[in-house]
């Protein structure tokens, strides 16, 4: 008896000094100003979707902030059928994939060199590289224009591949170099006393400690690659090699104006990239965080 009554009152005493923390008003105001933002950001793609489901008799009388009366898919059809959409889709998952795979590979490849091999002058390639990331690609677009055309790929996917590749491994480097400086010198000298050559210690060493970076860049490839409109403008003129983004001017011209024709190429245009960026949400979160413990 005497022991249920002490453990009784031991349990009052914890019950007693347990107090759950406190959350300050300032986490709060917090929490509200996170909330608003997300808000705001979403509000785009809201509109877009009630947009691209409305027929035009609705948005004429209600505008683009009313709800629509009835679902709608008029708008969708004929963006779908009038730009081949099915066509865009396939060619803009083969450039992006493609630059994203290539893209990475060779940002591997320099940041190695620049990182772990030390090279005589890395930190001069390093501002060549922070200044091919600066460079605006409207500045380049017509040299590009002409080597396409003395090459022979112009009208090629193989030509925007090869350009986009080399123009974002400039920042793929960069991040990458950053990251296999502070890379753990003794791990490469042990699996070099193990016998371990060049290739053997990127491939069987570097690259599985530094594959969630790897995954990180990748994916900010493709999200760029399949946003991308200037260059896949003027280097893609045939109707079979273009990518969505270039799909969607269809929606612009100078006797043409449809709203819900617009919201539905929006809303076409976007959600590609949102699914992508929804399915590989945990790998993005790990790959930074793991970047940050490093």
């Amino acid at each position: 008896m005497a022991n249920v009554t002490l453990s009784q009152g031991s349990n009052s005493f914890a019950d007693d000094a347990y107090q759950p923390p406190r959350r300050s008003p300032l986490r709060w105001v917090v929490l509200f100003i996170l909330t608003l933002l997300l808000l705001l950001t979403l509000f785009p793609f809201f509109l877009a979707v009630i947009n691209a489901i409305k027929t035009a008799a609705d948005y004429a009388v209600g505008g683009p902030l009313s709800l629509p009366s009835s679902i709608d898919f008029g708008s969708l059809q004929k963006f779908w059928n009038v730009s081949d959409f099915s066509r865009k889709l396939v060619n803009s998952a083969i450039i992006s994939i493609t630059v994203a795979v290539f893209g990475v590979l060779i940002s591997l490849f320099n940041a190695y060199a620049i990182g772990i091999g030390r090279i005589k002058g890395s930190r001069i390639f390093l501002v060549i590289f922070l200044l091919g990331i600066m460079v605006p690609q409207e500045s380049i677009v017509y040299p590009l224009y002409y080597m396409a055309k003395a090459t022979g790929l112009y009208d090629t996917q193989l030509a925007v591949i090869i350009i986009f590749a080399v123009i974002q491994s400039a920042f793929g480097t960069y991040l990458l170099s950053s990251v296999l400086r502070s890379f753990p010198k003794e791990i490469i000298e042990a699996a070099e006393m193990d016998g371990a050559n060049r290739w053997q210690v990127l491939w069987q060493v570097v690259v599985p400690v530094l594959r969630p970076s790897l995954m990180v860049v990748g994916t900010f490839f493709f999200i760029w690659t399949w946003n991308e409109f200037l260059i896949p403008l003027v280097m893609l003129v045939s109707n079979n090699n273009q990518t969505v983004a270039v799909a969607m001017g269809l929606t612009r011209g100078q006797n043409m104006s449809d709203p819900t024709f617009s919201a539905a190429a929006s809303m076409l245009g976007i959600a590609p990239t949102l699914l992508f960026f929804l399915v590989f949400q945990r790998t993005l979160t790990r790959g930074v965080v793991v970047g940050a413990v490093k």
